[in-house]
């Protein structure tokens, strides 16, 4: 029997608004995790203007979660992008369990969060960096 996580209506109207957020400078994100007991997909936190760095400090070392990310990325003939990217945050300490759940919700929520791009983070806050972002939006 294969277990489904339902994504509620408030997660995709946070979604939904975030991704239509007017953004000037920096980074923001929402993170989202599955709650294992109920099925259902959470919304932990939003973050406006938070540095990449900061980001991997707030999430969990042994939880996994999925963060939408909206990227302030510059270019080199000068102009600046907010691409959305979806971190896939799965800490390897992670219960199997949780992580089982969150893998084969993954594909669910990316079609939700209509981000078409993934960045796998497995090795906790030293794997999330700006550098590493921008390599992989480039």
């Amino acid at each position: 029997m294969s277990q489904t996580v339902d994504i509620p209506q408030t997660i995709k109207d946070s979604l939904r608004k975030f991704r239509f957020a007017r953004r000037n400078a920096g980074s923001a994100a929402i993170v989202i995790k599955i709650n294992k007991q109920k099925l259902i997909m959470e919304e932990v936190e939003q973050f406006d203007n938070i540095s990449i760095e900061e980001l991997a400090e707030e999430l969990p070392e042994n939880s996994p979660r999925y963060v939408v990310l909206s990227h302030e990325l510059k270019h080199n003939d000068g102009r600046t992008s907010f691409p959305l990217v979806l971190l896939n945050w799965a800490p390897t300490t992670s219960e199997i369990g949780m992580m089982t759940l969150h893998a084969s919700a993954l594909i669910n929520f990316q079609n939700t969060a209509d981000v078409s791009k993934v960045i796998e983070i497995r090795d906790g806050p030293e794997g999330l960096t700006k550098e590493i972002v921008n390599s992989k939006l480039a």
